[in-house]
């Protein structure tokens, strides 16, 4: 019976130890039974969830695309300067006129244009751009003129802004020294000697300041109506050439090719329909001998010297005649015809023929 007792109190130890084994939830350290699961019955409890709040969203705004700058370019323009040998020429205190035109148009936007003649500045303009018509471009102008002779730089500049890029462009021009000697050589004898003929004035372009370059002066002197004999160059004289005045104007453009005498200038015009092919400098009539006046024809032609020093003659009314003779002076000298320089004559000759119209008067 005792046996029996005892073993029943082991089995009753061993069911309340088992429990709190499985309470615990640990694993034996030996190969044991996997302690049993909590009773299924038993109601779950179900700890409460805790939601943190939510905060509100926030967008961040879209920056805004950049703004594309027109990409422009400068072209520049110069007026007012003459083309010698394929260079740009002026003189000092001529102005030069600067025209630019600025692809593409941007409205508000403006240029700087400077001016330096060597390092020295002449000149600084800030120009507003002008639209074109079809507003494709913009433009401006500005005009400079130096004081110096030396090489002038034209800049102009277009500073970065929010529609338009940077961009800028140069332009250069030489301005020569009016200073002049006999024999002289340069760009500045080739532009009077240019200019002078391009009023078509008389004169080989040698490209020396030599003595028919002072045949030249005086005929273009006589043409400014500052009397004969005068071959000074003057910044005045210049400026009046390059601006092209003094031109000869034909009376009588019917007459095909002929010669004009204008007797108050003394010049003899040779003369195709309306167009000036040469003009020279002439001694008409002494106040005592006057030359005839009026349309007459050549009616005869010597070449060669007469006894009387007359040097390639074409007579045109009795016995007055075109015709070289020394001296030719800057004044009315003759007997009545019109007198040129002997390197003149043979070329006038030359070019007239029998039966051409001759035409004498004052102006």
């Amino acid at each position: 019976m005792r046996t029996r007792a005892l073993g029943l109190a082991c089995v009753a130890a061993a069911a309340l130890t088992a429990p709190a084994a499985a309470f615990a939830g640990g694993h034996s350290s030996g190969t044991g039974p996997t302690p049993a699961v909590a009773n299924p019955t038993s109601p779950t409890t179900t700890s409460p969830t805790t939601t943190a709040p939510t905060s509100p969203t926030t967008t961040s705004p879209t920056p805004p695309s950049p703004v594309r700058r027109a990409s422009g370019r400068a072209r520049l323009f110069l007026a007012g300067v003459t083309t010698i040998d394929h260079a740009n020429v002026s003189v000092p205190s001529r102005p030069v006129t600067v025209t630019g035109v600025v692809t593409p148009y941007v409205p508000g936007q403006q240029v700087t244009v400077t001016a330096f003649v060597g390092r020295r500045a002449i000149g600084r303009r800030v120009l507003a751009l002008v639209p074109s018509p079809r507003r494709v471009d913009g433009r401006f102008r500005a005009a400079f003129s130096s004081p110096l002779p030396g090489t002038v730089t034209v800049t102009v500049s277009h500073a970065a802004t929010a529609t338009q890029a940077a961009f800028g462009a140069q332009r250069h021009y030489n301005v020569l020294s009016e200073a002049v000697r006999p024999g002289m050589r340069g760009r500045f004898i080739d532009l009077l000697q240019a200019r002078l003929a391009a009023l078509h004035i008389f004169l080989p372009r040698t490209g020396v300041f030599d003595n028919g370059t002072l045949l030249a002066l005086n005929t273009y002197h006589r043409m400014l109506g500052q009397g004969e004999g005068d071959t000074a160059v003057t910044p005045a004289l210049v400026s009046d050439l390059l601006a092209g005045r003094g031109a000869f104007h034909v009376r009588f453009p019917r007459q095909g090719r002929h010669a004009e005498g204008d007797l108050s200038d003394q010049v003899l015009a040779l003369v195709d329909g309306g167009r000036v092919v040469n003009l020279f400098p002439i001694s008409s009539g002494k106040p005592s001998t006057p030359t005839v006046l009026g349309s007459w024809r050549i009616w005869l032609r010597t070449p060669g010297y007469l006894p009387d020093g007359m040097y390639y003659s074409d007579f045109f009314i009795s016995g007055y005649a075109i015709h070289g003779y020394d001296p030719a002076p800057n004044y009315p000298a003759s007997h009545g015809c019109m007198r040129l320089p002997i390197p003149d004559a043979i070329t006038v000759f030359d070019w007239l023929a029998l039966g051409d119209w001759v035409d004498t008067y004052y102006t």
